[in-house]
């Protein structure tokens, strides 16, 4: 049941965005109705949509570019060093044993 919540969720979100960003446009077409209910019920109307959408183009070019190289060498250097010593006569934490 979380899952299809889940779902939902991300559906709505990503309609949202792509609204937002407007890539999709909703337009009602036509109202909706209610049934009418007396001793028996007729059938209702639903609401009718047209969607339109943008369009995205994906490709590559081939394009000669300048790029860095990186030589590795074997290069001596200092580095810091860190010594703990316990004070004398103290003992380890409860929590550290």
């Amino acid at each position: 049941m979380r899952a299809i919540l889940v779902l939902i969720g991300l559906i709505a979100l990503g309609v949202v965005v792509l609204m937002a960003f407007g890539m999709l446009r909703i337009n009602q077409k036509q109202g909706a109705s209610l049934p009418t209910v007396t001793l028996h019920a007729e059938g209702g109307q639903l609401p009718k949509y047209s969607a339109e959408t943008g369009s995205v183009g994906i490709g590559n070019t081939a394009k000669t570019v300048e790029v860095p190289t990186v030589e590795m060498k074997n290069a001596t250097v200092v580095l810091p060093t860190i010594e703990v010593k316990q004070a004398p006569g103290a003992s380890p934490t409860p929590a550290a044993k």
